[in-house]
């Protein structure tokens, strides 16, 4: 496992992190012990980066790590949290300083330390990036000691840009996989320009670019990838990366004869992330410890071949494109 620098807080983490999402809630029923086996395996692979939520179960998630960390008491992980989706409704009058107090504190009873490592506001409306008391508020909590640092995690890219405007935004959080390369345009380079860490999340599409989905796959009912796809609980984007299934499955098929036989599908898209100098760390789930293992790996994998980059790319120019990039 390779490690890259986060931003201008300084500290190491892994290059392939771990995303708590899928042992939280929304990705169908995920066993305790499973996510608890997930979490054991990551951290024995090498993975310094946890990232989770005060919304993923209700806590389940940022309970389950705790209780994992609690276990291990060797030299802790970064652990990223996020919080705004408490809010029964989406508005920016709802960040208040006694909100995201609450919050905070919430999270911090939740993962059982007296100071978070990163709280990232969590996909909060586009007009709160223009209400710079919010990230006042955010100052005064880190002055307070509750958390050591503060970033964001955005749905488009305006939200992402307008977010480094602000000095003590120290990380970005953003969807980027082969079929979001959006980001990569003009963010990118802001967020170097600006020391500004990128955590690249839902690498693999919601599983799409694991390439083990047909059109008769079958979703659970409390999976996003079953009742979110038009976005009927939340942002269409977060699954399957906004991409329409059937469009999908069809670019997964021209995607899988680039896939060298010595891995498989989803190590190649996580390696393919990590291509890019400005990504700091990558976050796919993990369901139980095949998984986080199979993740883990890909940070072994060789840089991918300057022609398969390009033929990646023609890929998402020619069937993805139309379908996401200008929508984030």
């Amino acid at each position: 496992m390779r490690n890259r620098i986060f931003g201008r807080t300084g500290r190491e983490v892994s290059e392939i992190g771990f995303g708590a999402w899928a042992i939280g809630a929304s990705w169908g029923h995920v066993d305790e012990n499973d996510a608890l086996d997930a979490l054991r395996h990551a951290l024995d692979s090498g993975v310094t980066f946890i990232d989770t939520a005060d919304v993923y179960g209700d806590g389940r998630s940022e309970k389950l790590i705790a209780r994992v960390l609690k276990e291990r008491g060797a030299d802790r992980p970064f652990v990223a949290t996020k919080a705004g989706r408490r809010l029964p409704s989406q508005t920016v009058a709802g960040y208040t300083q006694k909100n995201l107090t609450e919050w905070i504190e919430r999270s911090l009873r939740n993962l059982e330390v007296d100071t978070l490592d990163l709280v990232q506001l969590h996909c909060p409306p586009t007009d709160l990036y223009y209400h710079p008391e919010v990230f006042g508020f955010l100052d005064t909590l880190k002055q307070q000691g509750k958390i050591r640092d503060y970033g964001v995690s955005v749905e488009r890219i305006e939200e992402a840009i307008k977010a480094i405007e602000y000095p003590g935004v120290v990380s970005i959080q953003i969807i980027y996989n082969i079929f979001r390369q959006r980001p990569e345009e003009l963010l990118f380079d802001l967020a170097l320009q600006n020391q500004v860490a990128i955590i690249a999340r839902v690498p693999l599409a919601s599983g799409l670019l694991s390439g083990k989905f047909r059109a008769d796959s079958k979703f659970e009912e409390t999976d996003h990838r079953q009742f979110n796809r038009n976005g009927e609980a939340f942002d269409v984007g977060e699954t399957f990366s906004g991409v329409p299934y059937d469009v999908g499955l069809a670019a997964v098929e021209r995607v899988r004869p680039l896939v060298a036989d010595s891995t498989i599908m989803a190590r190649f898209a996580l390696r393919w992330i990590l291509m890019s100098e400005a990504v700091t760390v990558a976050i796919p789930g993990a369901r139980n410890a095949e998984q986080a293992w199979s993740n883990a790996e890909a940070a072994a994998l060789p840089p991918l071949a300057p022609e398969v980059m390009e033929k990646l790319k023609a890929i998402y120019d020619e069937d993805i494109r139309p379908h996401v990039h200008q929508r984030w």
